[in-house]
Parts: structure tokens; sequence; C-alpha cells
């Protein structure tokens, strides 16, 4: 009887000891993931995809594996954090692992951005969607005329119909989302402008105003400029005069630009080439951006029917053929 006694009791502390070392192993496990840091990111953007759970989660983010018992304790006692949300979040090295987590619960997802520059035309747009990160393509080897009637649009020709800005985004949106957007930005912003429009233009209809836009965006970046180098378009359309404007020319020249333009080119015949055709080209040159539509629609009042350039992005406007021939020969041709 002692004996069992005294073997009863040897077994007791045993298993005490070994509660007690798996007591203290727990704690000890539980205190590291409490203080544990994420892994230093390999990239600065992190993805939660759909469906992940935080318990994978835990081993991708962890500065060292984790055992699936203990994440399953821990995640026991943080109830909070089971329900994580898919998208792209931004994650500073150092972060506790539990705060990294709780970014994913509450969705603080980053937001991604493309920024859809004014002067360029749709190829430049759709080479800048197919490179952003995370935007999902439905546009790679679609024509302009698919791209057209997946967006509805009634014109073949998209050049102009979007708005120039920087629109964010989130993981599986796609770059067709962002046109769409774009274009009924355009459109909104478009039909405003047209309500408040300057009496007495020689413009038609709001597409044509798009047009207009284009060529004074291409001709000039400095924002006070714009409304004068709208009104010498407007004047010389007026008049009956060609517009003679350079990016048109380019434009209708396609491929065949190299970086010059040549006599040869200001003579050979296009729909664009504004040196040979009378009024306004068929379809805008460029994206236009607000205040170049802005600008056509409420051009500058002025006498000018020409302008050269003087350099760094500026102008020489003038009212005569006379004064802008003077004005080539100082700013131009330096004599």
């Amino acid at each position: 009887m002692n004996r069992l006694i005294k073997w009863l009791g040897r077994l007791m502390l045993l298993l005490t000891l070994v509660l007690l070392g798996a007591t203290g192993y727990g704690v000890s496990q539980w205190q590291k993931l409490e203080a544990m840091t994420i892994a230093a990111p390999s990239e600065p953007l992190f993805v939660v995809a759909r469906g992940e759970t935080t318990f994978n989660l835990i081993n991708r983010l962890a500065a060292e594996p984790v055992s699936g018992l203990h994440r399953r304790l821990w995640l026991k006692f943080h109830p909070e954090l089971a329900a994580v949300r898919q998208g792209v979040y931004r994650l500073e090295p150092g972060t506790r692992l539990r705060d990294a987590l709780m970014t994913f619960v509450d969705g603080d997802v980053y937001q991604l951005r493309v920024t859809l520059v004014e002067g360029l035309r749709l190829t430049d747009w759709l080479k800048r969607l197919a490179e952003s990160e995370y935007l999902d393509s439905e546009l790679g080897g679609v024509s302009e005329a698919e791209l057209a009637e997946r967006l509805g649009v009634e014109q073949g020709k998209l050049e102009g119909l979007f708005l120039p800005e920087t629109y964010s985004y989130t993981p599986g949106e796609t770059d067709l989302l962002i046109l769409q957007r774009a274009h009924q930005e355009m459109q909104q912003f478009l039909d405003e402008a047209w309500e408040d429009r300057a009496p007495g233009l020689p413009i038609a209809s709001p597409y044509e105003a798009l047009i207009l836009a284009s060529i004074i965006e291409k001709e000039t970046g400095i924002a006070e400029e714009r409304p004068l180098i709208a009104s010498v378009f407007v004047n010389r359309l007026r008049r009956g005069m060609r517009l003679q404007t350079d990016p048109t020319v380019i434009y209708g020249m396609g491929e065949d630009y190299d970086g010059n333009i040549r006599k040869r080119d200001l003579q050979t015949h296009t729909a664009y080439n504004t040196y040979m055709i009378d009024g306004l080209p068929p379809t805008p040159i460029a994206m236009p951006s607000k205040e170049a539509i802005l600008a056509a629609l409420q051009p500058a009042q002025s006498d000018y029917y020409y302008f050269v350039a003087m350099g760094e992005g500026r102008h020489y406007f003038s009212r005569t053929l006379r004064e802008h021939n003077s004005a080539v020969r100082r700013y131009i041709l330096k004599r």
C-alpha cells in the first residue's frame, strides 16, 4: 500500500511538472505571438487573397514559423482577428503581427492609383493601364471599335473621350472599368462646361469643343496661356481661316512622324492637316484636360490671329501676319 501511495505521489509530481512545463511553454509561446513582428516584406504591398484565412496569414506574415497548435490556441483568444478582408495593404517593417492582422480586419486597404495624363493619346493610356500593378486586363488585343462597343460609345474613334485624372482602384478591378469611369466623368464635365459656354462660339457641339480643347492642350502646357491660345483658334474659325497648327499635322502622320515636320508634311493632305483642310479636324488629337476644355468654351477676348513659340513653353501672340512673321524671324530663325 505504501508503495502504491509513493508511486502515485511520484506520478502526480511528474504530471504536475509536465503540466507546469507545458503551461510555461504555452505562456511563453503566447507572449511570443503577442510581441511578434512581421517578417521584413520583400515587396512594399501585401495582398490578402479572396478566401484567405487568418490561420494561413499568420505563417505568411510571422517573422518565424508558428506551429498549427499555437496558431489555433492564439486565435481562440483573439476571435476579433478572424474576419480578414481581401485586398492590398501597405505594411511597415516592424509592425506587430496582431496589428497587421487588425489592419486586414478593418479593411484599411491601400488605394492603388493610376494617373492618366492629359495631352497623351489613347494608345499611351492603354499602355499605362497595362503596366499598372494589380489591375486586371480586359483590353489586351481589343480593337478600338470593340472597345467603343464595350463602352457603349457611338464614336468609333475614342481619342479625347476620357477625362485625364488620377483614378483609385482595388485589386480585381479592370482596365475597362477605369476607362468607363474616365468616360463617364468626361461626359459629366463636358456637359456642364457646354452649358456654361461663352455665347457666339464657332463650335457646333460638345464634341467639337473636345476637338478644339485637344489642340489647345497640345499647343501649350502653361495654364494662363490656354485662353489666349483658344482665342486665336476661335478668331481664325470665325474668319474662315485655316487653323494651321502643327500638332494636328503630327497626329495625321501617325507612325510616319519621326520627331520632325518637313515642308512636304505640311503639304500632304490628311484629314488632320489643318494647313490643308478648313475648320476643325474630324476628332480630338489627344486627351484634353478640364482646363483646356474650359479654355475652348470660354476663350479670352482678343484680336490675336497668330502665335509663335518663344521658348520655355511660352508663346508670342500677334494680331497681323506681318507682326507674326517678324516674331518668327526673332524667335524661330533667330534673325
